[in-house]
């Protein structure tokens, strides 16, 4: 599947890192707030909510956070209202990049966009001319341990997932976006515990990348991107040869 190659070994460890800065937790905040703007605070009644709450739980997001979160999301914390919008621009190397933004502010969002992709050998780009490389997906994942992966991909291909990637730290369900609750669902019935689950895009093909200086770049601009205040998701087309991984420091 177009998209778990080399460059999934920098994202988990990038995970890690990101999790140490507390960037977890700012992450599901934000998802979260999001989530309860569009679908209401009741998690029962908003399957979006929910799982976003589940994801918070998952990176043990203390529960003061998250009703913090789901009343800045529903206006109860006056003076604050919550936007999502996507951003869309080219780094070095030509590589794309789709960032999800949830920001109070979208006249700073935008500029601040500009100001990230000029100063690190990039451009920002109008909507959809990058977006068309990716393709919608839902993922779902699950620990290693939760099973074999003939148990996992024979559970998801009966509960109707598209695909299952599988190595030593996780299995990978990807399905249908709409059908993301529904299997997400039909999997918990079945006893297997779910880690995150949420909407990702996979780039339909990839840019290796062989040079390390040029390696550095694009990771340069995916940290600032990743980090900045009000990022959800950062999503890539890029891959890292075996070689130039094994020279990187992280």
């Amino acid at each position: 599947m177009a998209g778990h190659n080399k460059w999934s070994k920098v994202k988990h460890i990038k995970a890690r890192v990101d999790a140490i800065k507390g960037r977890a937790f700012s992450k599901c905040a934000h998802e979260i707030a999001i989530a309860a703007r569009t679908g209401g605070g009741d998690p029962m009644l908003n399957a979006r909510l929910r799982t976003a709450i589940d994801n918070a739980k998952a990176v043990s997001m203390p529960r003061e956070n998250i009703d913090r979160a789901i009343k800045k999301g529903t206006g109860e914390l006056s003076g604050v209202t919550i936007h999502e919008v996507t951003y869309e621009g080219y780094g070095p190397s030509g590589i794309a990049f789709l960032i999800e933004i949830a920001t109070d502010n979208l006249n700073r969002s935008a500029q601040d966009m500009r100001t990230i992709f000029s100063k690190n050998s990039g451009a920002t780009a109008t909507p959809g001319a990058v977006a068309y490389q990716f393709d919608r997906k839902g993922e779902i994942i699950l620990r290693a341990s939760a099973g074999s992966e003939e148990s996992i991909l024979e559970a998801a291909i009966l509960a109707g997932a598209d695909d299952v990637q599988s190595d030593e730290d996780e299995h990978t369900i990807l399905t249908q976006p709409n059908l993301l609750g529904n299997i997400a669902q039909e999997l918990r019935a079945q006893g297997l515990p779910i880690q995150s689950e949420k909407f990702t895009s996979l780039p339909q093909t990839t840019v290796t990348i062989d040079d390390i200086d040029n390696a550095r770049q694009v990771l340069k601009l995916y940290d600032i991107l990743d980090t900045y205040d009000d990022t959800l998701n950062v999503f890539t087309n890029f891959a890292v040869s075996d070689a130039i991984l094994s020279e990187l420091d992280f």
